[in-house]
């Protein structure tokens, strides 16, 4: 990746989100690191890119709000000049039964899934440099549904169905849009059932947030250029 590019990750202030800037960062790209509420975390991540020799800069803001989505690509072009990849990777768990969830638990999880999904590709895709590439980062919840799970895993297809149209829509201008569906990933997220998921992953041991910041890596580099519109899932044989 050109040292010259540069690339907002949201919600990267811990788990996948952090290994990825970090990633992206020793790849050369100048990285703006999103975080809501937890601006030590986001410090240490800058920190850990910069002593490195990397660029990185933490900007607040919670992506399910329009305009402060809008000010976390103004913050990146204030500090890079362009952008050129987007990761969609906030997002937050919900686990609860349909016959049980609330109105409250449906406007919740699909405003930081769904809708920020939505907000972020709608900025790239009147901000993004040509050539650019947007991930969003999905759920392997989306292949195989499970209980208490669906509230969750519908708020992540939605994501994933935008993708593929947005691929459509920007492929002229060779941009590449791709969603990432992560398995069972030791994250603060993932807070249950541990060696269950592992035992039950083909390669025997839960992800770590490293092995998706590998496969974002690569959709965000010269090599991924010819993947575009696919939903890929990165779970170790889990589903």
């Amino acid at each position: 990746m050109s040292r010259q590019r540069a690339a907002l990750v949201t919600g990267s202030s811990r788990g996948i989100g952090a290994a990825i800037a970090v990633r992206l960062a020793a790849d050369g790209a100048r990285v703006l690191v999103n975080y809501r509420t937890n601006r030590e975390a986001a410090g240490e991540v800058v920190a850990r890119i910069t002593t490195d020799g990397g660029q990185a800069v933490a900007v607040q803001a919670d992506v399910a709000d329009a305009d402060q989505l809008r000010s976390l690509f103004d913050a990146a072009e204030e500090h890079f000049g362009r952008l050129d990849v987007l990761v969609s990777n906030a997002g937050i768990a919900c686990r609860v039964p349909i016959g049980q969830a609330t109105d409250e638990d449906f406007d919740t999880v699909f405003a930081t899934n769904t809708r920020a999904t939505f907000l972020a590709l709608r900025e790239a895709a009147n901000r993004l440099a040509d050539g650019g590439r947007i991930i969003v980062i999905s759920s392997g919840a989306t292949v195989r549904s499970a209980p208490g799970r669906g509230l969750y895993a519908a708020s992540k297809a939605a994501g994933e169905q935008m993708v593929r149209a947005a691929a459509r829509e920007l492929g002229p201008r060779r941009i590449t849009v791709n969603s990432v569906l992560p398995g069972a990933t030791r994250t603060d997220m993932l807070t249950e059932n541990r060696e269950e998921y592992a035992a039950r992953t083909t390669l025997g041991r839960l992800g770590e947030p490293g092995d998706i910041a590998d496969v974002v890596a690569f959709l965000a580099s010269d090599a991924g250029r010819w993947i575009t519109g696919q939903a890929i899932l990165a779970d170790g044989g889990l589903f």
